[in-house]
């Protein structure tokens, strides 16, 4: 099974909305790259990668680099290699890691700048509305 340990190496993050104006709407496009793949001598692949989070309009701009620490089965760690060099996507589980990782410190840089978190937050229901039927429409066969 594989192993990720993934550490954040750079932060860059800056508000260029002024804070006495209100947000207007938005959209975030978030990008996660991963930047390369070697094998290191102690037989665990190192996974540069880079988020990238852009506002628009450009109210703020982050960017979190860091490193991925891939470890597992020797087997398994020369495939993820062998299938990264043949240019396929990486493995699910480095990009499920690498994204637990980043898009946590991002909200809390988010919040830090005062601006909004780039995942979409659970939405709560009005307290007037009325809550969907747990039974599908149409005939009730039940007893």
């Amino acid at each position: 099974m594989l192993r990720v340990n993934v550490v954040v190496t750079s932060i860059s993050a800056e508000r260029f909305w002024d804070v006495r104006k209100p947000i207007p709407p938005i959209q975030i496009s978030t990008n996660i790259n991963v930047v390369g793949m070697e094998k290191k001598q102690d037989e665990t692949l190192e996974v540069p990668f880079v988020l990238s989070i852009v506002y628009n309009p450009s109210i703020a701009q982050l960017s979190l680099k860091g490193n991925a620490y891939v470890n597992g089965e020797e087997g398994e760690v020369d495939k993820v290699l062998k299938d990264y060099e043949q240019k396929k996507p990486p493995a699910q589980i480095i990009i499920q890691s690498i994204s637990n990782v980043v898009f946590i410190e991002s909200v809390l840089i988010s919040r830090t700048l005062n601006i909004p978190p780039p995942i979409p937050l659970p939405q709560i229901a009005d307290a007037g509305a009325k809550p969907p039927s747990a039974k599908p429409e149409g005939r009730d066969y039940s007893a």
